[in-house]
This record gives C-alpha cells, sequence and structure tokens, in this order.
C-alpha cells in the first residue's frame, strides 16, 4: 500500500488556459494516507474523474506532482504504479471463466500457480462467487460482473492502492447496499488503500472513514462524515450533504450580528469581530434543518414563522416554514402537528448556526 499525495496539482484539457475556469481541477494539495479507506464525493463534472485518472497514471497532470511514498509517478505508466482500477461498467473478459480473469494479473506478473489458485479462491470467497469461478463470464449477472471486475484489482497483493470509479452505477438499488459493505468489510480485512468516487452521500459514507467533497475542479472539505453534517466547510457542502440540505441564508451586517428582512440575527461575539475584519458582501448564515428548533410559544430569542407545507416521510416531518423573506426547512418528530398557514416560532441554536464569507466557513480563531 502506498500513500499518496497530490502536490501543487493542477489539470486543464485546454491547450493554454487563461484562467481558472479553463481548468479541471484547480491547484490543490491533498493526502490520501495507507490503508485509508476514503471516498471522492461531488456532482458530475466536479474533476472527480478526472483526478482519479490522474492517480492512476491515465492522465498526464498540467502541473504539479503525484507522489507514491514520497516518490514522484508522473511519468510512470499504470502498470508501473501498481493501482488497481475498478470502472462503472465491469472490464472482464467474456470468454474467460470466472478464475481465469481473476487470475489474470497474477499470471501476467509470473506468479507461481499455487499461489494463483489459493488467492483466487480467498478472494471468490470474500466476493461470495466461489460457485462462480469455473462459469463462463458472459453468463454472469451484471452485479456478478462487477463482482468480478472488483477481484481483479483485490487479487493482487502488491498494489499502490484500488480506485473506484462509481463501480454501483450498473447494479440494482437492492444490491448496492450489499456490496458498499462488503467493499468496507474487504478494506478491514487487507487494509488496502481505496478511494472511491461517487455522486452519492450515502455510498460516500457507508464506504468511506473520511471524504474528500469536490466542488468546481477543488476538495473544499475533506473529513469524516459526522464533520461534513455538523461543520459544513463550504456552503456547498452544507446544501449537498444532508437531505434536505442546509438551509443557506443570504444575509447583510447589522450592529450585533446580521439581517435579511426585517429579520435581525444576533450572533456570538466572535462572529461579529470576524465580520468586522472581513471586507466581503457576500455574507451567508446556514443551519441544517435538523438543528433548527421550533416551538409554539414565543420568546426573546425565537422568531415567528409561518408554516407553508408539512411533509410525512414516516419516522420523521419535514416542515417548510417562511420566515421573512426566505423558506426554511425544518425536521420535526413524527409527532408533530401543525396546520398550513399556522404560526410558529424559530431558533438557531449559536453552536449549529454557521456563519460563511465568500461561500467559506468562518471558523473561531483559537
Amino acid at each position: 500500500m502506498a500513500e499518496i499525495q497530490l502536490k501543487s496539482l493542477a489539470h486543464s484539457y485546454v491547450s493554454a488556459p487563461t484562467g481558472p475556469d479553463d481548468y479541471a481541477i484547480r491547484q490543490l494539495d491533498h493526502v490520501w494516507h495507507k490503508g485509508g479507506a476514503y471516498a471522492l464525493l461531488g456532482p458530475s463534472g466536479c474533476g472527480k474523474s478526472t483526478m482519479l485518472n490522474i492517480i492512476s497514471g491515465l492522465v498526464q497532470p498540467s502541473e504539479g506532482d503525484v507522489l507514491f511514498d514520497g516518490k514522484r509517478v508522473n511519468e510512470l505508466s499504470p502498470r508501473d504504479r501498481n493501482i488497481a482500477q475498478v470502472f462503472q461498467f465491469p472490464v472482464i473478459y467474456d470468454s474467460m471463466t470466472v478464475f481465469d480473469n481473476l487470475a489474470f494479473p497474477l499470471k501476467n506478473n509470473k506468479i507461481p500457480a499455487s499461489k494463483i489458485k489459493a488467492r483466487v479462491h480467498e478472494i471468490a470467497e470474500v466476493l461470495e462467487i466461489e460457485d462462480k469461478l469455473y462459469k463462463k463470464a458472459k453468463n454472469l449477472t451484471a452485479d456478478e460482473k462487477q463482482k468480478v471486475s472488483m477481484g481483479r484489482g483485490l487479487v493482487r497483493e502488491d498494489v499502490s492502492a484500488i480506485l473506484f470509479d462509481e463501480p454501483l452505477t450498473v447494479i440494482d438499488p437492492q444490491l448496492k447496499w450489499k456490496l458498499r459493505r462488503k467493499l468496507k468489510q474487504i478494506h478491514e480485512q487487507f487494509d488496502i488503500t481505496m478511494v472511491y468516487v461517487t455522486h452519492d452521500q450515502l455510498e460516500a459514507s457507508t464506504f468511506a472513514d473520511k471524504i474528500a467533497v469536490m466542488y468546481g475542479g477543488q476538495i473544499v472539505q475533506f473529513g469524516t462524515p459526522t464533520e461534513l453534517f455538523e461543520r459544513p466547510n463550504h456552503t456547498f457542502v452544507g446544501f449537498f450533504i444532508g437531505s434536505p440540505g442546509m438551509n443557506l441564508i443570504e444575509v447583510q451586517r447589522c450592529p450585533r450580528g446580521v439581517c435579511f428582512g426585517s429579520i435581525v440575527v444576533p450572533l456570538d461575539s466572535w462572529k461579529v469581530e470576524a465580520l468586522q475584519r472581513l471586507k466581503s458582501g457576500n455574507i451567508k448564515i446556514g443551519i441544517r434543518p435538523e438543528f433548527v428548533e421550533i416551538s409554539a410559544q414565543p420568546s426573546d430569542e425565537t422568531f415567528e414563522a409561518e408554516v407553508r407545507d408539512v411533509e410525512d416521510l414516516g419516522t420523521y416531518k419535514i416542515v417548510t416554514v417562511q420566515l421573512g423573506p426566505e423558506i426554511l426547512k425544518v425536521r420535526q418528530n413524527e409527532d408533530f402537528s401543525a396546520d398550513i398557514g399556522s404560526r410558529v416560532h424559530l431558533s438557531f441554536p449559536s453552536q449549529w448556526l454557521m456563519l460563511y464569507v465568500d461561500e467559506f466557513l468562518i471558523k473561531e480563531q483559537e
């Protein structure tokens, strides 16, 4: 296994880029630590697959370096990097048996036949395809073919890392959860560096210990699923993570805090001081629907809002309210009850109220 470091990395598909918009990946530094289970999460077009292909050697970066255990590998081929990559659609040989598909990378590396047989059976057992070993691959279902494709990456013991590029796209939804858990178990069993690309936050949080969220060619946050949820470092992370996403409100500076419409929201003193230091007018506050408190009675710390909709999702309800000119979402227990058009009172606990300037989270200085 290898530690993979991206140093001052940037890539453009334009021959002579003139500005940030010409880059698929804007200059960044990042480290995937040895033996970690990581997800690279973001919407289509954000640069996820480009980054994966740069790590594997399928794409040469326009700028910067790729280092494996501190050694520059920019000019090395995918084979020489010892990278295994699993794509959206299974890459297997239909005319071969499952056994021969799994054995193929080992035979290429001149591994003794006895070791090949033992390793193939070990991986087949882990993937629960032992009973398919001597069947032609062309007769397999889509999920079985993807298991074989994964197995071809796992079977080699010398790989620096295994890269998964949305590998469950073609898998039946009922089997996706099982395969995600299987990959997690494989990681724990073999301690392999794995990077899993996806646009699905559930896939990312199920598989990965830490998630890198990409937006606009940048990694805007790298953290655990809990960190991404509780303290999104960028407004996009707040919007993209969670269902529904974070409530984000454009605001202006006001004495003691910020305001929108006629609503004045007090802020902690350190947030007010931060706003005094920063000159940008691009200011937002954000709070998760889960952290907005709602009550029938007013107090000095609440804001009166109108109930616009109540969506019953079985184990909880999503309440849509209008506060001044803004529409907000509030998550409530299943026993919550309110009529459309009724008045409720909201409060924003200060520990969950995030302040963003130029889309990035403002943090308290130690």
